[in-house]
């Protein structure tokens, strides 16, 4: 018999996939649904709750282990899902940050709470159905990320968080392969319920994908204690009013309800003032970037002026960089032409080739670079969520 793993399984194909993979590899396989949130415990508007922790998905997984013969279990993390993701969520907006909660999941929660009932249970490992790669460095001793072979499906920014103690201890059967080739193997698998289900991209917890509705379900009064402010510009000059800061974010473009002649972008966000700074596009782009929480993953510290590649949200390409370690929390990363919408309360993930070299919480950001240096960029897109 192989080790014991415990998979975490939403329901969805990846996971799904993941777990069969291992136990056809002859690894002894528990499957676990964690239910993460309601509607009670995250503050929304009744509904339809979709993704992991609808009765439909968790069924699903327990289908795929009864065909597979694996015991499943479902667990009740919602207390802690709350603590940690929903009320950092609901106070990044609150501080003029645009958070990633996905981040927060995966660092503060997901592993943790794998890991804890993996050791009750007495599996050896944790294994999920994300799409990123692990290798042992020996010269290092160390555990490290890498991004998974699908560059559409690459993962490997959402897990820097993750610590080196509970990387070691993870399998990530799914970074090998593209998407289409998991579908295919769940066909053949005959898991032909969850083989064409789509993917999930909205925040799980605000399935409407309207944060706006649930910043005020979330918190009593939250209009009248903001209230309405200025819309200015980078000169200072107000030029209309907005509805209250904590509904933009870095990069926004539509919804503001004002006409400039130009399409004009949200560039900054001052919580205090309850002020909403916009401007042109190449006002958008920034140098430099100043990060905390930093959490190694191929190194232990930067140092100083080391060259990588940045990303600084989900689905950016990344740029070339010079990252610094300032002090054991923080780094600072300076973008050799300037960033366009760096956005505090975001990640920054360092990478060296496919190896992720650790990341940071972005705190706050330098002055606009010129627009010569910003055309010649990549262009990517604007804030908002991953």
């Amino acid at each position: 018999m192989g080790k014991r793993v415990l998979v975490a399984m939403s329901g969805g194909v990846d996971s799904s996939v993941a777990a069969v993979m291992l136990k056809k590899q002859g690894y002894d396989v528990v499957g676990i649904t964690m239910k993460t949130w309601d509607y009670v415990s995250a503050g929304g508007t009744s509904g339809k709750q979709v993704g992991c922790c609808t009765l439909e998905s968790m069924n699903d997984a327990r289908g795929v282990a009864a065909r597979f013969d694996f015991p499943h279990f479902v667990v009740d993390i919602r207390d802690e899902f709350g603590d940690w993701v929903i009320d950092r969520f609901t106070s990044d907006y609150l501080q003029g940050r645009t958070p990633n909660p996905c981040v927060l999941c995966n660092t503060h929660i997901k592993w943790s709470a794998l890991l804890r009932r993996a050791d009750d249970l007495g599996c050896d490992l944790i294994a999920t159905g994300h799409y990123a790669r692990l290798r042992r460095d020996d010269a290092s001793g160390r555990t490290v990320l890498m991004k998974g072979l699908d560059a559409r499906k690459d993962q490997s920014y959402a897990l820097w968080g993750v610590s080196q103690e509970n990387l070691s201890r993870t399998v990530l059967p799914l970074g090998q392969y593209e998407k289409p080739a998991i579908r295919e193997l769940a066909a053949e698998y005959g898991l032909l319920r969850v083989a064409a289900k789509p993917d999930s991209y909205e925040i799980c917890f605000v399935p409407d994908n309207d944060y706006r509705r649930f910043l005020r379900d979330r918190v009593d009064d939250l209009d009248a204690r903001i209230g309405k402010g200025p819309f200015v510009t980078s000169s200072g000059e107000v030029v209309g009013q907005h509805e209250g800061f904590p509904y933009y974010t870095i990069g926004q473009r539509h919804g503001l309800g004002i006409a400039m002649g130009e399409p004009y972008y949200v560039t900054g966000i001052d919580a205090k003032s309850n002020t909403v700074t916009i401007g042109p596009r190449h006002e958008l782009v920034k140098k430099s970037l100043i990060a905390d929480q930093f959490s190694g993953i191929k190194v232990g510290s930067l140092g100083s002026d080391l060259p990588v590649d940045a990303k600084i949200r989900y689905n950016d390409p990344g740029a070339p960089a010079l990252a610094s370690q300032i002090d054991p929390d923080t780094i600072r990363v300076d973008f050799l032409g300037g960033r366009s919408a760096i956005t505090p309360g975001q990640a920054v993930v360092l990478y060296d080739g496919d190896d992720v070299l650790g990341g940071a919480w972005i705190r706050e950001v330098a002055e606009s670079e010129s627009t010569a240096d910003f055309i010649a960029l990549p262009q990517v897109g604007a804030g908002g969520q991953p």
